[in-house]
């Protein structure tokens, strides 16, 4: 029996690639899309998948994409990201039209191209990593709070949309998780990256892709609409504990 196919974005580092690899253990075969290709061809040769260049910022990019895989049975959304911390009233448009566009737009892209061969496997899933920004507004988040609210609103509504067709639509919202996020949010300084998770144990991007092979791994008729993960040292968005 060939494989189950996987596709899944923002997958050269972070939660994208430890779920590919943790999706490729369970015998799934896995597209990988993202734009640093040196990465990404790495790690589908490590998996055994398949990498495919992908920015879900540009339509065309996203098109090409989705054409080039023949059949989808599970889309992982991951790519995705936040831009800075300004407040409401110094924030910036171009961080707020690049959250919207990788975040809202890029999730929107990939799902509507796919939502045709998901449909057609008849077991279908799309699994959306969102974020604890999605539920809890604070204080300079306010750019990735929308957009995060935004996909949330997105991933509901198409799962009632979806109703009485074969596919899932599920959201894994986390919370503090050390990846690159940081590092990216405050424009490569990786000393102020370092101190988001200073004095506490935040979880590892292979916490979050056990929750999506676990996700993924439920039989048909089981429907997983939402978790939420954090951290224990973490009860809220901007409330941690540190030694």
């Amino acid at each position: 029996m060939a494989a189950k196919m996987a596709v899944v974005t923002g997958a050269s580092s972070g939660i994208g690639a430890a779920s590919a690899r943790a999706l490729a253990a369970e015998g799934w075969h896995v597209v990988v899309g993202a734009r640093r290709m040196d990465r990404l061809e790495a790690l589908a040769e490590e998996i055994g998948g398949t990498a495919l260049p992908l920015d879900v910022t540009d339509a065309a990019s996203v098109a090409t994409f989705c054409d080039a895989i023949p059949a989808c049975d599970l889309l992982l959304n991951n790519a995705g990201g936040a831009l800075g911390t300004a407040s409401i009233a110094e924030s910036d448009d171009d961080e707020w039209q690049r959250m919207w566009e990788m975040n809202v737009m890029g999730t929107l892209r990939v799902t509507r191209a796919l939502l045709p061969k998901l449909i057609e496997s008849g077991d279908g899933q799309v699994i959306t990593i969102g974020s604890i920004a999605a539920r809890e507004p604070y204080r300079g988040g306010g750019g990735y709070n929308a957009s995060k609210h935004a996909v949330a609103a997105l991933t509901r509504v198409l799962r009632i949309e979806l109703l009485g067709q074969p596919v899932r639509v599920s959201e894994i919202d986390p919370g503090m998780v050390e990846t690159e996020f940081s590092v990216v949010r405050f424009g490569g300084d990786e000393a102020k990256a370092a101190k988001v998770y200073e004095g506490c144990t935040p979880m590892q991007a292979q916490d979050i892709a056990e929750a999506v092979a676990w996700v993924a791994s439920r039989p048909s008729h089981v429907n997983i609409d939402q978790i939420l993960m954090l951290a224990r040292d973490q009860t809220s968005a901007q409330v941690v504990h540190r030694e």
